[in-house]
């Protein structure tokens, strides 16, 4: 034989991969799982069959000349499902990328288009290979042509030749369709014979050889059921076999050639691979490229050169003829040293602009011996980095900020962070660094022989990045959310980071032997409960004690055992003293380790301070967190946690402000549901849990009690992340049915609430995407999920993004602002902390009130809202020990 001939039926591998692969989609919300499948399949069959020739048959249309003889023919099939029928056109432009040839012709279905090439290769005298997941393709089995079967899913393939097809039926591939005549296709509505099955119709063929004979010879099961059905039924079996049997001389243009293995259009394909953000099967396309003749082209023309220099006085040298440049493309990467410091260990530079002779377009990469000679270098950049006027790009300005700080640099006139353009367009990307925008936006792979040609590489694809996600910001409605917020946010963190707070030592030591102390206390409890020693913080021991040893009822099996979550302790608590000794355990053992032993060592030996990371590109709704240490995390709901925070000082001779929003996204929902009895309790200035209490269970404000309180606080905040009545009984304590009335009576007085959640879960649906008031996106690819567990958490963040996202923005907001107005005033009152929805200021004593009263006014006015933004004013000597301050009016 001449060569392989691979035919695939497009339809069928469509189908396989969808019901098989998770309803997968990109961060756009766009559906890929089938195409994904698809595409994985298909290279696994070329690089495992390494075909000369490929083709692709798919269906089209409905009706085929099969229903001119029986109108029936799949009418029982279920049309395309929705999430797949998108898929079908993606999927086509794919194959048009890789220059596979695919064909459909009216009136005629993909099996039939597969008969005919089938039979055309035979005459070419090729080797044929059907990938299908239809057994209807073994009737073409022959001495020329095989058939790969699709069984489970995609990934499980068998293999059907001329003797592979005996062994498994006992049948030829012509008597194939003599058996689909007596036992019909349920798939295909086709009828066969009523009660004949596939065992009795193999043994009907096995026997007469042929569909005919068998039905000849009825006779020979006289006075029996299947002899009547037989003579019954000959003529509809006889419509069944002519509806089996697969069309060979489909009439289409087709040449051989047409269908030869060649490149793919890498560029094309590239492009489409990364819209579909396919990131394994774009790294093996690289990989295919790098090794061609269309990708070694390619590859080189992402080569870039730049000029490398290794001393200070050549950068002095070369700068000095640079007065004019227009633009500075600025890549650094860090390192941490110490507990709060960062060291440069790589920079370079591409300079664009015009000088009055000539134009400039040079990349820079720097080398340096020793750290003074990197200090000397700095020293001559800093005329360029602090000039406002020459436009930067960088990738991730804060931490670029915070580097040249430590050369006493003040970086200015950023406008491209890659960084924060890169999350604000896919908040839920897990890969923000260069190299993985770099793959994935622009298909190159940053493998370079050394440090200076990689950084040339960068610098020029930092460029080509900056500007793509430029306009896609643009066109997406979120440029001023970049440039007005998000960036110039980030030198407002760089400036908290490097402040840093105050830590008290003393405090963290007093509690940190208070609770070991505590900690021995309990654990001799524990082992007088379980009558023996063992290692408590061991799940496995632990679940031994309980459920083995104490016989305490168990609950959900993990692979180390049964579950000894605090959930699962909590349901236990009733049941053995023991229980609630190692819940206490394990709340203090979490604030001794984490917070208390883990303040202790990331304090700055130097300056007594803690210098938190606050990180700007990490949760999904726009929310700031922060790390080393996790301030978010304390937990205040316990009273040791609480005190934790008497350890936070202000600066000596200073005041601790905390300014807090006010059920913040209470409000923010108040004013995007535009419920009318939200907004006038806020207006009212009612306290809205007693509120909601009054209206869920049908009683004056004044009769609400302490419960009636704390259950109406549950619901409206778990309304706000979607909560559940099962959620809601757990939370309260309370049965399943009593946390549903809760529920519908809330939404019956809150009806604008509800109108939002039915709004905002269906116009998630229609976009895949919903928004906040400053109009930042988030991606819910799960939003159509068939996967009723993924679909609901969607739904969930449907509702609650655009809360908690608005309420982050509008802090943000309120950020900026007291940044500028304190950095203005300079009156030695300056911000350290934001978390959650609170800032904390350092204030000089005699400045508080006046103080107090700006940041009142700012974050309160900061965005209009048709609820008023209210804000709780604490002052204090640490961070624990605060009172509410009372503005004075006047």
């Amino acid at each position: 034989m001449q060569g392989k001939f691979v035919l695939v039926d497009g339809n069928s591998l469509a189908y396989r991969a969808f019901y098989a692969i998770p309803m997968l989609s990109n961060s756009k919300g766009f559906i890929t799982n089938a195409v994904y499948g698809f595409c994985n399949m298909l290279m696994k069959i070329l690089d495992d069959e390494k075909p000369e020739y490929l083709a692709i048959a798919f269906d089209k249309g409905k009706i085929v000349f099969r229903h001119q003889d029986y109108e029936q023919y799949k009418a029982t099939r279920k049309s395309m499902p929705d999430e797949l029928r998108p898929q079908l056109p993606v999927l086509k432009e794919l194959l048009r990328a890789m220059n596979v040839a695919y064909y459909e012709c009216e009136n005629y279905e993909a099996d039939d288009i597969i008969g005919t090439l089938a039979r055309m290769g035979e005459k070419e005298n090729l080797e044929v290979l059907i990938v299908t997941g239809d057994r209807d393709a073994l009737q073409l089995v022959s001495p020329h042509t095989s058939v790969l079967l699709t069984r489970k899913g995609i990934t499980e393939l068998e293999k059907y030749n001329v003797s592979t097809l005996h062994e498994k039926y006992g049948l030829t591939a012509e008597q194939m369709i003599d058996l689909k005549g007596l036992m019909g296709d349920s798939s295909d509505n086709i009828p066969g014979i009523p009660g004949v099955g596939e065992k009795t119709a193999l043994k009907l063929i096995q026997e007469y050889g042929d569909m005919e004979n068998a039905l000849a010879h009825f006779q020979d099961f006289k006075g029996k059921k299947l002899g009547q059905l037989l003579e019954q039924y000959a003529k509809q079996a006889r419509l069944s076999r002519k509806l089996a049997v697969i069309e060979i001389n489909v009439p289409f243009d087709y040449e051989l050639e047409e269908c030869r293995v060649v490149e793919p259009d890498y560029e094309l394909l590239l492009s489409l691979l990364r819209d579909l953000e396919f990131k394994g099967i774009l790294q093996n396309m690289m990989n295919k490229m790098s090794h061609s003749s269309q990708g070694s082209a390619t590859v080189e023309t992402i080569k870039a050169e730049g000029i490398t220099i290794d001393n200070p006085q050549s950068l002095r040298e070369y700068l000095q003829d640079r007065e004019k440049m227009a633009e500075l493309i600025f890549f650094l990467s860090t390192q941490k040293a110490g507990v709060s410091g960062l060291k440069i260990k790589e920079i370079g530079f591409r300079v664009v602009g015009v000088d009055e002779t000539t134009k400039v377009d040079d990349t820079i990469w720097l080398c340096w011996n020793t750290d003074n000679d990197l200090q000397e270098m700095m020293n001559t950049l800093k005329p360029w980095l602090e000039k406002e006027d020459i436009h930067k790009s960088v990738h991730d300005a804060k931490t670029a900020l915070l580097a040249c700080r430590s050369f006493s640099i003040e970086l200015k006139g950023i406008r491209n962070d890659t960084l924060l353009m890169a999350y604000l367009l896919n908040p839920s990307r897990t890969q923000t660094d260069l190299d993985s925008l770099v793959r994935d936006y622009q298909g190159v792979n940053i493998i370079a022989e050394n440090k200076a040609e990689r950084g040339y590489i960068i610098l020029n694809a930092l460029d080509k990045l900056a500007v793509r996600f430029r306009e896609e910001l643009h066109e997406q409605g979120m440029w001023e959310l970049y440039y007005d917020l998000e960036l110039p946010l980030s030198r407002v963190l760089a400036d908290l980071e490097i402040r840093g707070v105050l830590l008290d030592e003393t405090v963290l030591q007093d509690m940190g032997q208070e609770l070991d102390e505590r900690l021995i206390r309990l654990t001799e409890a524990i082992y007088y409960h379980a009558g023996e020693e063992f290692n408590i913080n061991s799940p496995k021991q632990l679940g031994e004690i309980l459920f083995n040893k104490l016989g305490l009822p168990r609950g959900k099996k993990t692979k180390t055992g049964y579950s000894t979550s605090a959930e699962v302790l909590e349901f236990l608590a009733p049941e053995h003293e023991i229980v609630a000794r190692i819940l206490d355990y394990r709340q203090l053992i979490k604030i001794k380790t984490t917070y208390i032993d883990g303040l202790v060592s990331l304090m700055n030996p130097d300056t007594r301070k803690v210098h938190t990371s606050f990180n700007q590109t990490v949760t999904a709704t726009g929310r700031l967190s922060s790390t080393e240490p996790n301030l978010q995390n304390i937990p205040i709901r316990m009273e040791e946690g609480r005190r934790l925070r008497r350890a936070f000082l202000p600066s000596p001779g200073y005041q601790m402000l905390s300014a807090d929003y006010s059920q913040i996204e209470l409000r923010v929902l108040a004013h995007i549901a535009n419920d009318e009895v939200l907004k006038e309790a806020f207006h009212m200035g009612q306290d809205i849990h007693t509120r909601t209490a009054a209206e869920v269970f049908e009683v004056p404000m004044e009769a609400v009690n302490k419960e009636m309180r704390r259950a109406a606080k549950a619901v409206n905040f778990g309304i706000v992340y979607g909560i559940s009545d099962f959620g809601l009984s757990q939370d309260l304590g309370i049965s399943r049915a009593e946390a549903k009335e809760y529920i519908e009576n809330y939404f019956k007085r809150y009806r604008g609430v509800r109108l939002y959640i039915d709004q905002v879960i269906a116009e998630a649906r229609e976009n895949g995407y919903v928004t906040t008031l400053l109009n930042r996106r988030r991606y819910l690819p799960d939003i159509l999920s068939r996967n009723f567990h993924l679909r609901s958490f969607a739904e969930r963040m449907a509702m609650n993004t655009p809360i908690q996202g608005s309420a982050a923005d509008i802090i943000k907001l309120a950020m900026l602002r007291l940044q500028e107005i304190l950095l203005s005033e300079k009156d030695g009152s300056f911000m350290t902390l934001q978390v959650h929805d609170e800032l904390i200021f350092d204030v000089p004593a005699v400045a508080v009130e006046k103080l107090a009263k700006t940041v009142n006014e700012v974050m309160s006015s900061v965005y209009s809202l048709s609820v008023p933004l209210k804000v709780d004013l604490q002052t204090g000597p640490n961070w624990y020990e605060l009172e509410t301050l009372e503005l004075n009016q006047k």
